[in-house]
């Protein structure tokens, strides 16, 4: 009975000696808490698309230095992203480094072969440039591609293409083939009606402005349009009219000033 007694007594001391080391182990002093030994490094891709997307919105809001530094980061982290060349392309046009931005938009387009809009995007930095007839010819096949969501912008683009170049006659082709494919285009329907005006034919230059009006939002541009097509059908009621909507819907775009200005060609 004494024995018993004496391994109970013995079991509840190391019970009461290991319960008191984890209370001790409990209320212990916490070891300093130690900074990791490595950093996350994003992979070099990921890097340049954040890169670039600081390009843009630095682009946006035209501060160039900026935007040129984060291109060009972007660059040597992911030189052969398409879309980064796409970016390099425009920070150094705006820039006006004409050779590098050649290059960039050229890169853009070999290594973007599959992307219609890389490839609308190298043509119209080619007809800005003077090379129009490529330029019209890779409108053309950004039009054909299957996977391009929007072919009558493609049109619309070639079209404005080739009238930088004097070529009226294909503009106007163009931009009907625009607006065959969708036919409240408004972009479309404004270059009709300008090279409408351009020729002397105001009746038809106030006919596409109805029709844009009739569908899409007014812009400066088209009630620009409609007040000149109106002064030269010798309607100066309904030119003022035209005028009235610039001055109070669009009173900062340019056509307001010209307004203000007395000009009206």
């Amino acid at each position: 009975m004494k024995g018993q007694t004496a391994m109970r007594c013995g079991a509840a001391s190391a019970m009461a000696a290991t319960l008191a080391w984890i209370l001790s182990a409990c209320h212990s002093t916490p070891a300093p808490y130690q900074n990791p030994t490595h950093t996350y490094k994003p992979e070099p891709g990921q890097a340049a698309v954040a890169n670039m997307e600081m390009a843009l919105e630095y682009y946006r809001l035209n501060n160039l230095a900026r935007a040129r530094e984060r291109i060009e980061r972007a660059l040597g982290e992911a030189p052969e992203n398409p879309s980064v060349q796409e970016t390099a392309g425009l920070v150094y046009e705006r820039l006006g480094e004409m050779s590098k931005a050649q290059h960039a938009y050229a890169a853009a387009a070999r290594l973007g072969k599959q992307d219609p809009g890389i490839q609308n995007s190298y043509a119209g930095f080619l007809c800005r440039t003077g090379k129009a007839a490529a330029g019209e010819k890779m409108f053309l096949e950004v039009a054909r591609n299957p996977t391009y969501q929007t072919p009558e912008v493609a049109m619309v683009n070639a079209g404005l293409c080739v009238s930088g170049s004097g070529d009226v006659v294909d503009a106007e082709r163009y931009f009907n083939r625009a607006l065959a494919i969708r036919p409240n285009m408004p972009q479309a329907l404004l270059e009709l009606g300008t090279l409408a005006f351009d020729r002397g034919d105001a009746a038809q230059a106030l006919d596409f402005v109805q029709r844009y009006l009739a569908v899409n939002p007014a812009t400066p541009e088209i009630l620009w349009l409609g007040f000149r097509a109106e002064r030269k059908l010798g309607d100066n009621t309904a030119a003022a009219g035209f005028g009235r909507r610039v001055q109070a819907e669009f009173p900062d775009s340019q056509q307001a000033q010209s307004m203000r200005a007395g000009v009206d060609r």
